[in-house]
């Protein structure tokens, strides 16, 4: 990302949003953020971890832009301990793009990941379509109120994000797992794309993270699979994507 490009970006922001900025660089945190306000929307910055906690201890934020490169506690780290107790949007920023890395920031509750250099474009298109979609959520979580979906003698709770298997166990699921299976459930027995996974259990914009969809397929899997007799609940579709199988009721 240059400074010329920062300045040229066109306001397509909301300016109800508030993002906080997470980032060790003081440039990035400086470009990042003049973008963002030229785009239309609020931003406050933090260097570090510590930083951000104390800054989100006072004030709430809309999405939060978090490098994985951090002094003390890395993003990763920072992200995990986040999922613990908000679901605001993150999407990470680092220069490690390799597929492992990815993989493991979205398992543990990223919604995007973006590597570095990145275009001001594209970053501003993901926080868009994050924001967007976390509102619509909000929206039609007001109006549903769903709390449990049950399928095959398994019951997968949104509320307290627990899945229990028909012996009555909880099994544990990564942040990834769970809003891939969430996702499954409110869809039953529709096709759903890699990108239209990727977008609706991540609230993310979709682009090359086929090979993360399948990872966390296949973890899926091996978890609500083993007690089905090897009947299976998630079908590939070849050239597709994907559909959940079993009957789902909601509670």
């Amino acid at each position: 990302m240059t400074d010329t490009a920062a300045a040229s970006a066109a306001p397509l922001g909301s300016p109800e949003a508030h993002i906080l900025v997470v980032d060790d660089d003081p440039q990035i945190r400086f470009l990042v953020s003049r973008l963002l306000r030229a785009n239309g929307y609020r931003v406050s910055a933090a260097a570090n971890g510590r930083e951000m906690n104390d800054f989100l201890q006072g004030a709430p934020v809309d999405l939060i832009v978090l490098d994985v490169m951090l002094p003390g506690s890395s993003g990763f780290d920072l992200c995990s301990e986040l999922r613990r107790s908000s679901a605001v949007p993150v999407i990470m920023l680092t220069a490690r793009g390799e597929e492992n890395d990815r993989i493991a920031g979205l398992d543990l509750g990223a919604d995007d990941y973006l590597a570095k250099p990145f275009s001001p474009g594209e970053l501003v298109a993901r926080i868009n379509a994050l924001i967007r979609r976390a509102r619509r959520a909000v929206s039609q979580a007001g109006a549903t109120p769903v709390r449990t979906y049950a399928f095959s003698g398994w019951a997968l709770d949104i509320v307290r994000r627990e899945l229990v298997d028909p012996h009555g166990t909880i099994v544990d699921l990564s942040t990834g797992e769970f809003d891939m299976l969430r996702a499954f459930v409110e869809a039953p027995g529709k096709v759903l794309t890699r990108e239209a996974l990727l977008d609706i259990a991540k609230n993310r914009v979709a682009t090359g993270f086929d090979r993360v969809v399948d990872v966390q397929i296949s973890r899926l899997r091996k978890k609500i699979e083993a007690d089905a007799g090897g009947d299976a609940m998630i079908k590939t579709v070849r050239g597709t994507g994907y559909m959940f199988l079993p009957q789902v009721e909601r509670r």
